[in-house]
């Protein structure tokens, strides 16, 4: 193992493969900033200029653009409100009102550690435990994957700190979304109203986009945007404090564990890695009302999670040839370019690349985390500018996002509609955090279930009884039990401090 490490160190080191990898996170930090484009849009039009690159150093180059743009994302998501990436946005939460409240400073200085322990723990994890979480992962039957949804589905429900019946009804809201399309199994087009745009679906970047961005835009323009008086951020007030390192150890470790675990398995990515984390941390706090309004673990979790996701995504890519993303696929395309075959033989036949690759993301991570510490007082002056002047450069960037994804004009329809329909639910007091859940779980969920009981010939009792399947449904049951006496000891509480005034008169 220390020879594999010494070998990739002394790849990645190399004076070429080192301003690749930095060129890879600086290109890839821009574009996570830029609303709608993310890692996938930059590695597809990045990807022709490795085609002249050795095949280490363009995989190193898109590797670094690929975690390089989920740290980006992270960006607009605390400054603006705008998430550069479907996993940002959950970043919203709780970092846009740290930004609001005059402590944008120390929200990125916090995403930047997190994003580089995650990243950090993630590179160890795939260092260490690549083959044996790539095993387990093969032994995931598609009972094993539908029980871990409808656990991500329950621990939904926790994500928004109001009603439960709300939070249900977004993820619900989701679900219905993620049924628009073509069915996978039978290829039958389902509630496309003879649209021929809805046949792939309704895009996932524009949902979010306008449920966090042209929302946000359309409360700003209402008067109900608050975005903190102009802040002067110096590196000594941004330097950890023992308070701060006692709020944000715990939640980093577990966020890493998390993402270093789903970030490994197909399908799982660092979407549903990020939610989960959230939820997690909300979950265990003592004190849930603060999330949503500038909670630190409700920003540092989903961060370490994303990140450490991202790392060990390649996990599956490189050692079983299996992709667990869009972004991966094309990075698995990239190997294939290049004349490499990814599955188990790769680490054998070439470990020049394979650890050059694991090597460039640490060295990948610390050129993140020493190129934005700095920069941190250059992105919070755009807090600064003129809102008068931010709202059309805003709404002109998300547009563009959006319509760069697949060209098409009705994508920018759809961020309009639901920017409406995100400026009605922040009124009425639904989050839409629910809803992007539901929207990227449903598909899958459905997916899964009709594949396990095609293979148990519709005997259901399948789910119950498989060796993970069956102890992650009753974890969810217990979870929708619990949650369930919780919300009517809070009823009878509130009833009993109505009713006391009354009695005492």
């Amino acid at each position: 193992m220390w020879e594999n490490i010494i070998l990739g160190f002394a790849t990645a080191a190399t004076l070429t493969n080192l301003a690749y990898c930095f060129m890879g996170v600086f290109i890839g930090t821009l574009i996570g900033v830029l609303p709608g484009l993310g890692s996938l849009a930059a590695i597809s039009m990045l990807l022709p200029v490795t085609f002249y690159l050795e095949p280490t150093t363009a995989l190193i180059a898109l590797g670094g653009i690929y975690y390089g743009a989920e740290y980006g994302g992270s960006i607009a998501s605390i400054l603006l409100n705008l998430p550069g990436t479907p996993s940002n946005a959950v970043t919203c939460l709780d970092g846009n009102p740290m930004a609001k409240q005059g402590k944008a400073g120390r929200a990125l200085f916090t995403t930047a550690i997190a994003s580089f322990t995650g990243g950090t723990l993630g590179v160890i994890a795939l260092m260490g435990f690549g083959p044996a979480i790539a095993e387990l992962g093969l032994k995931f039957g598609p009972g094993d994957y539908f029980a871990l949804m409808v656990l991500g589905l329950v621990a939904a429900v926790t994500v928004g700190t109001g009603s439960a019946v709300r939070s249900m009804i977004m993820v619900v809201l989701g679900l219905l979304l993620g049924t628009v399309g073509t069915d996978v199994t039978s290829g039958d087009f389902r509630y496309t109203f003879d649209l021929l745009e809805l046949r792939d679906g309704v895009s996932l970047v524009a949902i979010a986009m306008g449920l966090f961005g042209i929302s946000e835009v359309a409360n700003s323009i209402g008067g109900s945007g608050n975005r903190g008086a102009a802040q002067k951020v110096s590196l000594r007030s941004m330097l950890p404090d023992f308070a701060w390192v006692r709020q944000v150890a715990g939640p980093i470790l577990r966020g890493s564990s998390i993402g270093g675990f789903l970030g490994a398995l197909p399908g799982a990515g660092t979407v549903i890695s990020a939610f989960l984390a959230y939820a997690v941390e909300l979950r265990m706090a003592k004190d849930r009302s603060i999330f949503g309004k500038g909670a630190i673990q409700g920003l540092a979790a989903p961060e370490a999670a994303n990140n450490a996701a991202a790392q060990t995504a390649f996990i599956p890519t490189l050692t079983i040839g299996i992709p667990g993303s869009a972004t991966m696929s094309i990075m698995l395309g990239a190997l294939m370019i290049h004349g490499i075959s990814p599955g188990p033989m790769l680490v054998t036949d070439h470990p020049q690349m394979f650890w050059g690759l694991i090597a460039s993301f640490w060295i990948g991570n610390l050129f993140l985390l020493l190129l934005n510490i700095p920069l941190i007082g250059l992105w919070v002056r755009v807090l600064q500018f003129p809102y008068k002047f931010i709202y059309p450069i805003v709404i002109a960037l998300i547009c563009i996002g959006v319509y760069s994804m697949k060209n098409s004009v009705f994508d920018v329809g759809i961020v309009l509609l639901f920017g409406g329909l995100g400026f009605f639910f922040q009124k009425v007091g639904y989050g839409p955090a629910n809803l992007i859940l539901g929207f990227v779980l449903g598909p899958m969920l459905e997916e899964n279930l009709r594949r396990a009981m095609l293979l148990a010939r519709g005997d259901a009792t399948v789910l119950l009884t498989g060796q993970l399947s069956g102890p992650v449904l009753g974890i969810s049951g217990l979870l929708l039990i619990w949650a369930a006496v919780s919300g009517m000891r809070s009823m009878i509480k509130q009833r009993r401090a109505v009713d006391l005034p009354a009695g005492e008169a």
